[in-house]
């Protein structure tokens, strides 16, 4: 069955008195026929909902605790200016509101007596924000996304605001001969934006990768560095170290982060000096090739710990670029996977298959722990199966229950698989909060539970972790 939910994204409708939220939320969908909005109580959560998803418009109240609905707006206003919000306001705070409006607001009603305005100027506002999208996808086709050289980026799909600067960022440090350092979780592209460095500053000159994940100092000065003959047993001739070999192109070093100490102290006097000493040697080389470093690690907690030099990580990070994960770029997910279903469709040498547009959904509400590798794997297994008509969505359903039960095995995990908590973590969340306000009391915790003792007993046995919290039973 195909989905209804209007509008693509949601509506981010933010207010601490939870009846407000289901109320509106019904006239909305009853007179409205808008059935995609996202409730918000807490409006310190706000800013982290607007990073993580694409949004349509948000609806804010202007009197709530924590934040207000007017600092709110501002740092909306100041992060995501393309975003129409709306006021809501009561009767005693017209005037707030109107300034407001002169801060950006899209528009402001009182909420308990203008149900019907405010259904008419959320509607006024989708069609806005619509028309806006569409105009910026226009200029993004003609203009080539407003960048210089658009074919550099040819090979990373996609249309996320965030993406979209860094691509910028990258022209704009073209013609600078500093390393650039690529912080990014596994999966992101991070070799591919490293190419985009290249191809917008040395394009007709060399691009060297090297993986130096697992290398010991001795293989990383002879992979490197190169050496002279007789420099160690077996070194019958000389050597070019893919430093030479780049020239005055680009030298991409990937999974910095691995590098042992001694490697660490040769690459600072490399990136400081521009000069390198092949094994065996005692005459330096220069280079002027430029340097790009790509890691998954947290480069400051390793400096912090002692295993990652200070002085190399702040020479590396001169200029620096942070990749997003695929789960805060899932408005990206719809271009990624046409794109990935034209691929694996001409290398298995089938016809491209439809997807239902459930799939799009689906994909949205995972978090993607291997991002857009994770997700090419998961459409070259469907397509790979896939016979006739609409493709399945059983196999994504059974990767992403897959991978969700290994997060279960392995709770530790790093990676956040979604912000959105499945049903038997909010029923655990619920018996151990009724078992924490009863002090360990079973007999009062089913009571506040509106179950029978038997039955939390019962559940207790099959979630250990759980009776754990309940050191006393006074039954």
């Amino acid at each position: 069955m195909e989905s209804t939910l209007y509008p693509a994204a949601p509506i981010l409708h933010v207010d601490d008195e939870q009846a407000w939220l289901t109320c509106l939320g019904l006239a909305l969908e009853r007179s409205g026929a808008i059935s995609h909005i996202l409730s918000c109580n807490d409006s310190r959560e706000v800013m982290k909902i607007l990073a993580s998803q694409a949004i349509s418009v948000v609806l804010l109240d202007l009197n709530m605790p924590y934040v207000s609905g007017e600092e709110l707006l501002i740092e909306i206003q100041k992060s995501f200016p393309e975003i129409p919000v709306i006021i809501l306001t009561g009767h005693n705070q017209i005037e707030t509101a109107v300034k407001c409006m002169k801060l950006g607001a899209y528009d402001f009603f009182v909420k308990t007596t203008e149900e019907e305005r405010l259904i008419g100027g959320v509607k006024r506002a989708l069609k806005m924000r619509a028309l806006e999208t569409e105009n910026r996808q226009l200029k993004n086709q003609v203009e080539g996304k407003g960048l210089k050289n658009p074919g550099a980026f040819s090979g990373l799909i996609t249309q996320n605001s965030q993406m979209l600067a860094l691509f910028h960022y990258v022209e704009a440090i073209s013609n600078s001969s500093e390393p650039v350092l690529i912080i990014g979780e596994s999966g992101t592209g991070k070799e591919m934006i490293a190419q985009a460095v290249h191809a917008t500053s040395r394009p007709k000159l060399p691009w060297v990768a090297v993986n130096v994940a697992g290398l010991d100092d001795n293989v990383f000065s002879d992979t490197l560095f190169g050496h002279v003959k007789g420099a160690f047993t077996g070194a019958a001739q000389n050597r070019q170290g893919m430093i030479d070999r780049a020239g005055e192109g680009t030298l991409f070093l990937d999974e910095i982060g691995d590098l042992s100490h001694q490697s660490q102290v040769k690459l600072l006097r490399l990136l400081q000096e521009k000069e390198y000493y092949p094994l065996g040697s005692d005459r330096p080389q220069k280079t002027n090739a430029r340097i790009v470093a790509a890691t998954n690690k947290n480069l400051a907690l390793l400096q912090s710990e002692g295993s990652f030099r200070e002085d190399l990580f702040y020479r590396l990070k001169a200029h620096q670029l942070l990749l997003p994960p695929l789960r805060q770029r899932i408005d990206d997910i719809p271009f990624l996977l046409d794109r990935m279903l034209e691929e694996a469709a001409r290398e298995l040498d089938k016809k491209k298959p439809t997807p239902p547009k459930e799939l799009e959904i689906l994909l949205s509400t995972y978090g993607f722990p291997g991002n857009i590798r994770e997700l090419r794997a998961m459409v070259f297994d469907a397509v790979s199966i896939h016979q006739t008509g609409k493709l399945s969505m059983n196999s994504f359903r059974k990767a992403i229950e897959a991978n969700r039960e290994i997060k279960e095995l392995n709770p530790g995990s790093r990676h956040q698989e979604t912000s959105f908590p499945r049903l038997k973590e909010m029923v655990d969340l619920h018996v151990a909060e009724a078992l924490r306000q009863a002090q360990g009391n079973q007999s009062i915790a089913a009571e506040l539970l509106g179950i029978s003792g038997a039955a939390l007993s019962k559940r207790l046995k099959k979630t250990p972790e759980l009776k754990a919290q309940s050191p006393t039973d006074y039954s």
